[in-house]
């Protein structure tokens, strides 16, 4: 069985052991592959990381999110890393993906690591599509956190610095390296879909940043604001909901075949999920969740949304080809149906007697210059709605286990 989430290794160019995480989609099967770079001075496992790459698996796209040297689990001094070195284990990391699966396709970057992806893409023939999510326009942006340490770093060679409650040593070799990356010549000919995520409210790299990077960029791109967000998307909800964007983003242009239609329907979850679940219908992706009073995140539709759905639009479909058939001139039929259970003995024709039963209850609007009869014939033909009639007959559901 391929596992979904594994621990994995691999050497950089310089010798040094870089840890890493690779998420695949529920069964291992995957259309697309991915690198996440993180954050500055943060880890693979930060919030961020794991919503952006488990909604990515979910969406059939493998990725690899990694720490770079010197930080999380990955081997090396961080003294002795730069902006430049960053790339490297970048490009070595997407050298270990296309060797294990296949080159990336999708670039995701956090902060500084958005930065960074930006700047590697140009080596990377595979890539098509760059995601950045509170990206700066320029590597220097991070020599803010320590700024009162850099005359002492480029008289003494080397200061150490406090970042978000953590000790690190910073070099003169990794400011100048930062101060030598020019961004906008890259963006210029960058030649990649780009979408742009970015909190109006970020107090550590400010709004500014999203705008040069999108005005120096070419199409095809894109901007979508995190409203309310923090700089580290520290709030779940913030961070799904990136997620979820760029999952369906990056969607529109990998070269991602659509699956293969199979009969039937396969709905995958999760347990760390709650009630979320990803549905394939066909060569269609859809989700469907619990409203938040029922313990859910209200995500997606629930399973009885989806069933009067299922009633509703047969109703539709049903009544216009009714009208096309009889050339009436309808414009067009709405259907709203709701579910509801009902005590047995209300129920004027069910032949059970006792307890609940369940109802859907279907509201038809039809719009158009029909008479009252014809509009009483279209509600006789609802009735003979395929879904309406599966419903209405008896259904046998019969279970197996499948193989793994």
């Amino acid at each position: 069985m391929v596992q979904e989430m594994s621990r994995i290794q691999f050497d950089n160019r310089d010798g040094v052991t870089l840890t890493g995480t690779l998420e695949l989609p529920p069964g291992g099967h995957y259309r697309a592959t991915a690198v996440f770079a993180h954050c500055f001075t943060c880890g693979r496992d930060i919030r961020a990381a794991r919503e952006i790459t488990r909604a990515l698996a979910d969406a059939d796209i493998a990725v690899l999110r990694f720490d770079f040297t010197g930080l999380g689990e990955s081997e090396g001094d961080f003294a002795d890393t730069t902006f430049s070195s960053n790339l490297d284990d970048l490009e070595d990391a997407a050298e270990y993906l296309g060797e294990e699966l296949e080159p990336p396709q999708l670039l995701v970057g956090h902060s500084l690591g958005g930065a960074a992806v930006l700047a590697v893409a140009e080596r990377l023939d595979s890539v098509q599509a760059i995601a950045t999510i509170a990206a700066p326009s320029s590597p220097t942006n991070v020599l803010k956190h320590f700024d009162e340490h850099l005359d002492e770093i480029a008289e003494s060679g080397s200061a150490e610095v406090d970042l978000a409650g953590r000790s690190f040593r910073i070099r003169r070799d990794f400011v100048e390296d930062a101060r030598s990356h020019d961004l906008d010549e890259r963006l210029a000919r960058l030649k990649r879909a780009l979408l742009v995520l970015h909190s109006p409210v970020d107090r550590t790299v400010y709004i500014e940043h999203a705008q040069r990077i999108f005005a120096a960029a070419r199409h095809p791109k894109s901007f979508v604001s995190l409203d309310h967000a923090d700089h580290l998307l520290s709030r779940t909800e913030d961070a799904k909901y990136a997620a979820r964007v760029i999952a369906a983003w990056a969607g529109r242009f990998l070269e991602i075949d659509k699956p293969e239609a199979e009969e039937g329907v396969l709905v995958r979850g999760r347990t760390a999920d709650g009630f979320l679940c990803r549905l394939q219908a066909g060569s269609h992706a859809l989700i469907a969740d619990e409203p938040q009073a029922n313990g859910g995140n209200d995500h997606g539709p629930d399973p009885y949304q989806y069933l009067a759905s299922a009633l509703g639009a047969c109703t539709v479909m049903t009544l216009n080809m009714y009208a096309r058939h009889k050339k009436w001139p309808v414009e067009r039929v709405s259907c709203r149906v709701r579910h509801s259970r009902i005590h047995a003995e209300d129920c004027e024709h069910c032949e059970t007697t006792s307890g609940k039963v369940d109802r859907l209850e279907r509201e038809i609007t039809i719009e158009g210059d029909i008479d009252v009869d014809q509009r009483q014939r279209m509600l006789e033909i609802a009735d003979r709605c395929p879904v309406h009639r599966t419903l209405e007959s008896e259904i046998e559901v019969t279970s197996k286990l499948g193989s793994l």
